[in-house]
């Protein structure tokens, strides 16, 4: 199983395990900026579908944890499935306790580095949606610019470029 590790947290891949934290999310109005929010059988497909990302590519979001917790409280890093224009790192905090601690920023910087690194990414974006201005300000933080010449998965979307790092 894959993991990566950063000063505070464990990130690995995700497991069937994980399905009742990840559905109680998706059922909630917090997952307003995620297509499947509130549709049980919509939910169902997108776990599915993040657990066979793993199955297809040998990567995909993380399920993020504390060090000593291995509850995830987020899912974070590379997700391309065929029908997105560009290779994105996401991000969704699970977790509302654990949102506002720098989490997500350390967690989508070991993944950037990871997809840099070790998957060999030339660039990465992150789709965001208009509204949901927590992601922006992340993506923003974290150096990204918005990229109003390129293609998002549907057309409000917002694209943010990384920047390359290297580790």
């Amino acid at each position: 199983m894959s993991v990566l590790q950063t000063e505070r947290l464990i990130l690995r891949q995700p497991t069937p395990d994980d399905w009742p934290i990840y559905r109680d999310f998706m059922m909630s109005d917090r997952a307003r900026y995620f297509g499947s929010s509130g549709d049980l059988g919509a939910t169902w497909k997108a776990f599915a579908a993040e657990l066979g990302h793993w199955q297809i590519y040998g990567a995909g979001l993380w399920a993020v944890t504390l060090r000593d917790d291995d509850m995830i409280i987020g899912l974070v890093g590379p997700w391309h499935p065929p029908h997105w224009p560009e290779k994105e790192i996401g991000w969704m905090m699970l977790s509302a306790a654990h949102e506002g601690r720098g989490i997500a920023t350390e967690a989508v910087r070991g993944s950037l580095e990871h997809a840099f690194d070790v998957l060999g990414w030339d660039t990465a974006v992150s789709y965001i949606w208009p509204d949901n201005k927590r992601s922006v300000r992340l993506a923003e933080k974290l150096g990204a610019d918005l990229d109003q010449g390129a293609m998002g998965p549907t057309p409000e979307t917002l694209v943010y470029r990384h920047p390359k790092v290297a580790a």
